[in-house]
């Protein structure tokens, strides 16, 4: 029987800020997630010997070293697996971050303290953009630097994708001063060719997540594959194969995501993010009314 894999989370930042409410529902044994179109709560099992892996995504992993959450995790009997986000810093991108130099030490306590094969990078999403003087920039200028602190942890997969231009995107950079722009295929082609080959000489595979035209028109010969965020396969040798390996249908399979099935126990509504990064296609907390109000780690007890 197939053992469940939590997602903590695609919907917002719960290691940087929600971890005391995380733990809460561990102790309680199962999570209450709010169905998005306001249907009846989803419970999502979550004792230790139902849980197969918690996967964590976060862009700020220091809150949950801190806390040394991780640790207590495992001792009550959980595996972990880790998505970390770090992107070149901007002020404008991605405001709410700490400096870069905190994010990659972060990296390598994750690595020495449960290992570098439980930890996927992601530099997510590229962006180009323009400014309102007409000046055009991206977001890559440091990529080489992590690359090389990444591989130096002993990290070996890249996920990385294009930005998605979704309307509340679009509505939020309009106030910023940014304009980002989608670039035509044979630009974005030319950018993944140039990161591939950095990274291969850094023993790191660059994978793509939902960029199926991107990949298919890769040259011969680049070492690019398709992305999985939540790396079923991955997890089954790490910690044992008691886990799916089907297809999770619910995230954008037609796009080319890879992803196996998992249950994702955030909540949009009840945990907006304090990055505040321009690009979120998710809950950034200067989209919620009152959102600036709250304590950013102060326990959501909406779950019950």
């Amino acid at each position: 029987m197939h053992r469940v894999v939590l997602s903590a989370s695609r919907r917002t930042d719960i290691p940087a800020f929600y971890m005391p409410w995380f733990m809460a529902q561990i102790e309680k044994g199962m999570f209450e997630v709010p169905h998005p179109y306001g249907a009846a709560p989803v419970r999502v099992p979550a004792a230790a010997d139902q849980v197969h892996t918690i996967v964590f995504w976060s862009k700020n992993f220091g809150p949950f070293l801190d806390g040394e959450y991780g640790q207590a995790l495992i001792q009550k009997g959980y595996h972990l697996f880790f998505n970390f986000t770090i992107n070149s810093p901007h002020p404008i991108l991605e405001p709410g971050l700490p400096p870069l130099s905190d994010r990659l030490a972060q990296m390598k306590r994750l690595a020495d303290l449960f290992g570098a094969r439980t930890i996927q990078w992601r530099f997510d999403p590229i962006c180009y953009f323009k400014t309102d003087d007409g000046r055009e920039g991206d977001n890559l200028d440091r990529f080489s630097d992590i690359a090389e602190r990444a591989a130096r942890a002993g990290v070996s997969i890249c996920i990385t994708s294009f930005v998605d231009l979704y309307r509340k995107v679009v509505r939020r950079t309009s106030r910023s001063g940014l304009s980002l722009c989608d670039p035509p295929l044979d630009r974005k082609v030319d950018q993944i060719v140039s990161m591939a080959r950095r990274l291969e000489k850094l023993e790191i595979q660059l994978t793509l997540c939902c960029e199926k035209e991107v990949l298919a028109a890769m040259p011969t010969g680049v070492n690019v594959a398709g992305a999985a965020c939540i790396p079923n396969h991955r997890l089954a040798d790490l910690y044992g194969p008691d886990v799916t390996l089907k297809h999770d249908t619910g995230q954008r399979v037609a796009a080319g995501c890879g992803c196996r099935h998992s249950r994702d126990i955030g909540s949009y509504r009840l945990h907006p993010c304090y990055h505040d990064c321009l690009f979120c296609y998710a809950n950034p907390v200067s989209d919620t009314a009152g959102g600036r109000h709250k304590t950013a780690l102060e326990p959501d007890n909406a779950n019950g």
